[in-house]
C-alpha cells in the first residue's frame, strides 16, 4: 500500500517505522484471512483436518487402480509418481480456483474499510499451502511403504514451494482481478484447469507422448515444478543450475504479469463487486 503524500516530509526514520507498522498490519490481516478460510473449510466436518491427508491418498488409490491395471504403464513406484504430481498440482488448481473468488467474495469488506485488496488473492495461496503442508503426511506415508529414504536433495523442498508461491500469487492476482469484470473467467478457468491436468504428466510417463507434444512440455510450468518435486523425492536428485533457472523465471513471470493487471485494475473493483 504507498505511503501518504505526507510521508515525503519525514524523516528516514520515520518512514521505516511507518513502513514496519504498514507490513505488520498487513502481515496480522493476512494471517487471520488465512485462519479464517482453514476453519471455515473443515467446520461441521467429522474428519476435518484429516482430509487434507486421506484425500490426495484416496485419489490416489483409485487412480493407481485405474492407471496402472489398465494402461499398464511401466513407472517404478507408481503409487508415488502419481502422488507427488498430484499433491503439487492440486496446491496450485485449487488456490487459482479460490483466487477467482477472493474479491468478489470480500465484496463487502472492500466496501466498508480501507485495506489492501492484493491480501485477499494472497490469502488463497497460503492457505492452500497449508492444505498441501498437511498433505505430504500422505506423501510421507507412501514413501515409507516403498522403503524410500529421504536424501540430501530433500532441503530444496522450500525453495520450490519459494518457487510456487510466486507463481500460483501470480495467477491468483491475475484472476481475482479478471473474475471482477469478466465472470465467465470462473467457469472458463475450470475448463482450462481440466485440460492442464491432462497435459501434465501427472498420472502418466513423459515419455509415453508422442515427441511434439514432449517439446511443448518445456513450456508447461507445472510439468517443471512437478519434475523438480519428484526429482528431490524419489529420484534423490539434485535439480540443476539450468532447472532451477527455469522454475525461477516462471514464477517471476508469472508474478509481475498478475501484480501488473492487478494494480492497474484494482481502483476500480469497488464499482464492479
Amino acid at each position: 500500500m504507498p505511503l501518504p503524500a505526507t510521508a515525503r516530509r519525514l524523516s528516514p526514520k520515520d518512514l521505516m517505522s511507518a513502513s514496519s507498522l504498514e507490513l505488520r498490519k498487513n502481515w496480522f490481516v493476512l494471517s487471520s484471512l488465512v485462519s479464517r478460510d482453514f476453519k471455515l473449510k473443515y467446520r461441521r466436518s467429522m474428519l476435518g483436518v484429516a482430509w487434507s491427508i486421506l484425500n490426495p491418498l484416496l485419489m490416489m488409490a483409485v487412480m493407481t487402480a485405474v492407471f496402472q491395471n489398465i494402461f499398464r504403464w511401466n513407472i517404478p513406484m507408481f503409487a508415488l509418481y502419481l502422488i507427488l504430481g498430484q499433491t503439487l498440482f492440486a496446491l496450485m488448481a485449487n488456490s487459482t480456483s479460490g483466487g477467482l473468488w477472493a474479491i468478489i467474495s470480500n465484496a463487502g469488506l472492500i466496501k466498508k474499510i480501507r485495506i489492501e485488496k492484493a491480501l485477499f488473492p494472497i490469502q488463497k495461496v497460503f492457505s492452500e499451502l497449508i492444505n498441501f503442508a498437511l498433505s505430504l503426511v500422505g506423501v510421507v506415508a507412501v514413501m515409507i511403504w516403498f522403503k524410500v529414504t529421504p536424501g540430501p536433495p530433500l532441503l530444496l523442498l522450500p525453495v520450490l514451494l519459494v518457487y510456487m508461491i510466486i507463481f500460483c500469487t501470480g495467477l491468483c492476482l491475475a484472476l481475482s482481478a479478471l473474475a471482477v469484470f469478466f465472470r465467465d473467467m470462473i467457469h472458463l478457468w475450470g475448463v482450462f484447469i481440466l485440460m492442464w491436468t491432462y497435459l501434465t504428466p501427472i498420472f502418466y510417463p513423459i515419455e509415453g507422448v508422442p515427441a511434439w507434444l514432449r517439446s511443448i512440455e518445456r513450456f508447461n510450468p507445472m510439468f517443471q515444478y512437478i519434475r523438480y518435486f519428484r526429482n528431490i523425492v524419489m529420484y534423490d536428485t539434485v535439480p540443476d543450475l539450468r532447472a532451477n533457472a527455469i522454475c525461477l523465471a516462471i514464477a517471476l513471470i508469472s508474478f509481475v504479469i498478475g501484480l501488473l493487471i492487478f494494480r492497474a485494475s484494482s481502483r476500480r473493483f469497488i464499482l464492479y463487486v
